[in-house]
Formats: C-alpha cells, sequence, structure tokens
C-alpha cells in the first residue's frame, strides 16, 4: 500500500512537524521584533544626523542675513562640523552662539556616524545585516529629506528645535535594547552577552553555535597584543584599513558634500527653482536609499558600488556639461533641464551604492580588537574629506563650474577602479568570516 503523499493533520508525525514548524516560525518572529527595535533606536541617531547635514542647504541664506555673516563665516560653519547644537541655534543672537551650537552635535554626529552601523552589524543575523545597516543611511537620508522639505516653510530656528525629536526617542529606546552581544562577550561579560544573544534572536531559538563562533573568534583576538594607532598599518591589519578608508575617501571626495550642502544654490545657478528642485532631490534621496534595503543582501555589497560609481560618473559629467553651455551661452534652453537632471541623477546614483554601502562594509571589516582605533580612523577621514569637499565646493565653482563637476568624475572614476581592484565581498558571511578572509 503506497504512503499518501501528503500526510494529514491528524496523523501524530504530522501533527508534531506542524507544531515544531510553528514553533520556530514564533521564535523567528520574537527575534525579529527584537533587531528591529534595536535597530529603529540606534538609527534615530542616524536621523539626528541627517537633520544637522539637511539643516544647512534650506536655512543658509536666512541665517547670513539675520546674523550679518559673510559667505566666508557662514561657510565655514556650514561646513566643519556639518552639525548642529539645536538649543543653541535656537537661541542664537550672534556667531559665537551659532558656532558653539553647530560644533557640539558635529561631535555627536561624529560618534554616530561610526557607532551606529557597527552596533546594527553586530545585533544582526547574518542575513539581514546589509538591510539593517543600511536603514542607517535612510534615516541619515530622511533626516536631511525632512529638514530641506520643511525648512523651506519654516524659519530656521524653529527648523532647529524639530532635531530635539529623534533626540527624545534615541535616549529613550536605549532602555528597552539588549547591549551588543559581541561587545559583552568582549569584555568578558560572559551572563550578559547569553541574554543578549539570546533576547536579539529570540527566548526559543538555539544560540549554541552562534556563541561558540563568537567566543571563538574573541578568544583568538584577546591572545594578540593590544592594537595603537600606528599597529593598524602592520601587514595583518593594513587591507582592512585600506578598504575601510578607501571606502570613505571615495564616498566623500566625489562631491556628495558639496551637493548636498549647497543643492539650493546648484539649482539656482542653473536658472532652476530651487525649492522645487529640493523637494524632488530630498524624496529621491529616500526612496531609493530605502529602495536599496530591499536587495543588498541579494545583489551584495560590490555590483551596488560598481552601479553607485558609474552613475556618479555620468551625473557630474551631465552637470558639467549643462554649466558649461550656461559659461558659453550654448543651448541656454537645455541649461536647466541638463542641470537638473544631472543632480537628480547624482543623488540618486549616490544614494544607490556609495551613500550607504561603505558604512555597511566598515561596519563589517574591522576585527573587534581594532574596531575603536580603525573605525575612529575610517571616520576621521569620512568627516575630513566632508569638510574639505564642503568647505572648497564655493572656491572651485568659482574657479570653474563645469571643471568643478569634471573633477568629482575623475575622483567617482577612480573610485570605481578601487572598488574593482580591492573591495571584497561581504554578503551572506559572518562577520568572524569576513575578518578572517580578509585579515588572515
Amino acid at each position: 500500500m503506497e504512503e499518501p503523499l501528503i500526510l494529514k493533520n491528524d496523523h501524530p508525525v504530522a501533527t508534531a512537524s506542524v507544531e515544531e514548524d510553528g514553533l520556530q516560525q514564533k521564535s523567528r518572529n520574537e527575534s525579529l521584533w527584537m533587531v528591529y527595535l534595536s535597530t529603529f533606536v540606534a538609527v534615530c541617531g542616524s536621523y539626528v544626523f541627517g537633520c544637522c547635514v539637511g539643516f544647512s542647504s534650506p536655512t543658509q541664506d536666512a541665517i547670513r542675513e539675520d546674523l550679518s555673516l559673510s559667505l566666508a563665516e557662514a561657510m565655514r560653519l556650514s561646513s566643519t562640523f556639518c552639525a548642529a547644537g539645536w538649543i543653541a541655534i535656537y537661541f542664537a543672537q550672534g556667531v559665537v552662539a551659532l558656532d558653539i551650537g553647530r560644533l557640539a552635535t558635529g561631535y555627536g554626529m561624529g560618534v554616530f556616524s561610526y557607532v551606529v552601523p557597527v552596533f546594527i552589524s553586530e545585533i544582526a543575523p547574518k542575513n539581514l545585516r546589509g538591510a539593517l545597516a543600511t536603514l542607517n543611511q535612510v534615516m541619515i537620508c530622511g533626516g536631511a529629506s525632512v529638514s530641506f522639505i520643511i525648512g523651506t516653510f519654516l524659519t530656521w530656528r524653529a527648523l532647529a528645535l524639530t532635531g530635539l525629536i529623534p533626540c527624545g526617542i534615541l535616549l529613550i529606546g536605549l532602555f528597552l535594547i539588549p547591549e551588543s552581544p559581541r561587545w559583552l562577550a568582549k569584555r568578558g561579560r560572559q551572563k550578559e552577552f547569553e541574554v543578549a544573544l539570546q533576547k536579539l534572536r529570540g527566548k526559543d531559538a538555539d544560540i549554541v553555535e552562534e556563541a561558540a563562533e563568537i567566543k571563538e573568534y574573541i578568544e583568538t583576538l584577546d591572545r594578540l597584543p593590544k592594537v595603537k594607532l600606528l599597529d593598524l598599518f602592520n601587514k595583518r591589519y593594513l587591507r582592512s584599513v585600506i578598504i575601510g578608508v578607501g571606502l570613505m575617501v571615495a564616498q566623500q571626495f566625489g562631491g556628495i558634500n558639496g551637493v548636498c550642502f549647497y543643492v539650493s544654490n546648484i539649482f539656482k545657478s542653473a536658472g532652476f527653482s530651487p525649492s522645487v528642485g529640493t523637494i524632488t532631490y530630498a524624496i529621491l534621496q529616500v526612496v531609493v536609499t530605502l529602495l536599496i534595503t530591499q536587495v543588498i543582501d541579494r545583489a551584495g555589497r560590490k555590483p551596488l558600488l560598481l552601479v553607485s560609481g558609474s552613475g556618479l560618473v555620468l551625473a557630474c559629467l551631465i552637470t558639467g556639461l549643462s554649466f558649461y553651455l550656461k559659461v558659453n551661452e550654448l543651448a541656454l534652453n537645455y541649461v536647466p533641464a541638463m542641470a537638473v537632471t544631472g543632480i537628480l541623477l547624482y543623488i540618486g546614483s549616490f544614494s544607490a551604492g556609495m551613500g550607504a554601502v561603505p558604512w555597511v562594509i566598515m561596519s563589517e571589516i574591522f576585527p573587534i580588537n581594532i574596531k575603536g582605533a580603525a573605525g575612529a580612523l575610517a571616520t576621521l577621514v569620512n568627516w575630513f574629506g566632508a569638510w574639505a569637499v564642503s568647505y572648497t565646493y564655493n572656491f572651485l565653482m568659482s574657479w570653474s563650474s563645469y571643471g568643478t563637476f569634471l573633477v568629482y568624475a575623475a575622483i567617482n572614476a577612480l573610485a570605481i577602479v578601487f572598488v574593482i581592484k580591492v573591495v571584497p565581498e561581504t554578503k551572506g558571511r559572518t562577520l568572524e568570516q569576513i575578518q578572517a578572509a580578509i585579515n588572515g
């Protein structure tokens, strides 16, 4: 007699199997809730970051007029740390108070820019790590975009107060989520490590294998001498440092902060409505970054970087051509459309890979014993690049508007070569596997 192809639910084996599957699915769902909650709380810091960045573009003219700042002073404030101390800014009556406010949360932005993606990478399961880490960039874009949009309607002082909301959510949320299990293991807090990992994976999840892998890797690292900044350039760690720092150079020196902080002026210079252009720019940035969270763990990190870099080169060439035509009074009817196309293609391409993926890869490649020093170095390079590009942007535009974008196009082309030759693919692998392969 043949066995039935599908067992009925009243069969004891089938019933047990269904119940077991149900428990596993329930456990997975519970684990995802804690991972998602922890990620949400963490990326509130990213939203604060974005609010700080987005504050500059719609408000720079109003700030200059209200506080009687010169162009150089306004540019120095906007570009040094790209941040805002919201309360200090709200009550500012002159340059000093505004400077202190910008500097204060600029420090916070520097911390958020590194800590958030690393925290997410350390709590997320490997099949979700890329998507959840990309939410860091989604929230940066979200904060910037909201500031871009509402900044066209609010006064600059009122806009500063809106930055307090995500700060409050972050402070409260930190009391509700577990610490990074890998950090706890590194500190020797074994019981807390197991509790945190179990909470993140679900109360019925089997964490034995993952916990053993983490502990074994950390024990190996603990046997190594304590790393100092100069030790990062030893052969053992040099490749991961080159990858992390190189990606930050590629991300920043391709021109993103010049475009981001002065997007209103770019549209105005091209003869297009700054308000319409800025709002379109902001919406596109968020939409594309959200789409990337859906594909980064399937398509991989490296293909996204290559597609993004290619789009950035093309966008810079189109924008540069539009300014060349304007300067030489050629085909003036097409200049606004070309400039808008170039800028929107630029931000769409940046959001498609070069915006989020360097932070994702950086959070994956550094072994835990060098994460502090290596992460600080990469973040320092990133912020130096942000300062250098945003500070020099207006000077470059004064030198040559189309030449500026040709320079950015050349840098983005070099970034493509760097990604092809140096950057590894990290999707679908645990942090321990990635780091052992790179630094082995």
